[in-house]
């Protein structure tokens, strides 16, 4: 009976050992080959590459503007060998801000594992409604020089997100230290690490110095993937009496390409060492998941209707 046939009970004959592994050698090599492979091929140069990753910077919040999902958020308190001496974890739906507003809605569905009741879910969403009928209000009685100074205030927040992302590259020595696959992507990985003595326009630019990143870039689209982040110098928040944050502090922030759409936030990772008032040692770890993101198509500046009189 030939290898492939079927054997008496009408089962496929069972391969032998040495043929099993024989396969498996085989797909191992063709995965080392691959790898290789990817190496060998040259990589973009440096700077046409940052050129077109550079017009794709975009913070987490501006990628997350226009949709809601879910967010698990878990806390954790560090002892002085880090590990976690107590943990909450909550469970949000997160909403676009109203105009106006600075941050986006929390509805929170679930707190250290329970549950938020209907009626409890319900007066969330009572409150909210009444918060979004002041503001259909307000929208609606707004003039003409209202309206300009929304847009103003739009246009001069937009020129300096773009100064803090020229920081960057004002701030950092900017390496290319390979190919990489992450997440079934190629990736091109770079260093960034604080040049010894720049000149940043921003005060973000001006936190930058005290940090040295890690980041993957998709090489088929120049999106940012994941980005790693630690400081390398304690930095004073307040000139040092309201807190310290210090070396060792860590956050890592992975993307995802969500709906055959657009790279969004599915992951915060973090680790917080400082010291408050100059005293107190303060140290906290977390992680925070997003999901379930669905497209918010609503303009609530124009469409929230007032309350019926």
């Amino acid at each position: 009976m030939g290898v492939g046939t079927l054997a008496p009970q009408g089962r496929p004959a069972r391969q032998p050992r040495w043929r099993r592994r024989l396969v498996g050698l085989a797909a191992a090599i063709g995965c080392l080959f691959a790898a290789v492979a990817a190496q060998e091929r040259p990589l973009p140069d440096l700077q046409p590459f940052l050129a077109q990753a550079r017009t794709r910077l975009q913070t987490d919040n501006e990628r997350q503007r226009s949709y809601i999902y879910v967010e698990t958020q878990r806390r954790m308190k560090l002892d002085e060998s880090g590990r976690a001496r107590s943990e909450s974890v909550k469970v949000v739906e997160s909403y676009p801000a109203l105009p106006g507003e600075d941050e986006r809605w929390e509805r929170v569905l679930e707190e250290n594992g329970r549950k938020k009741t209907e009626a409890e879910l319900a007066r969330q969403d009572d409150e909210r409604r009444k918060t979004a009928e002041g503001v259909a209000r307000k929208v609606s009685s707004q003039t003409a020089s209202d309206r300009t100074k929304a847009t103003r205030a739009y246009e001069s927040d937009r020129r300096e997100a773009l100064a803090r992302i020229n920081d960057i590259f004002i701030v950092y020595d900017i390496r290319m230290l390979g190919r990489e696959r992450v997440d079934g992507h190629d990736t091109i990985a770079l260093a960034l690490d604080p040049k010894p003595k720049p000149r940043p326009a921003t005060r973000e630019g001006k936190w930058m110095q005290y940090f040295k990143l890690r980041a993957w870039i998709n090489e088929s689209d120049y999106e940012l993937v994941r980005l790693q982040v630690e400081a390398i110098r304690d930095a004073n928040v307040g000139f040092g009496m309201l807190a310290r944050m210090n070396t060792g502090t860590t956050m890592s922030f992975t993307r995802r390409w969500i709906n055959d759409e657009v790279w969004l936030p599915a992951r915060v990772d973090y680790t917080i060492r400082a010291r408050v008032l100059m005293l107190k040692r303060f140290r906290e770890g977390g992680r925070i998941d997003f999901s379930d993101y669905r497209k918010f198509t609503v303009d609530t500046a124009t469409t929230i209707a007032p309350p019926a009189q």
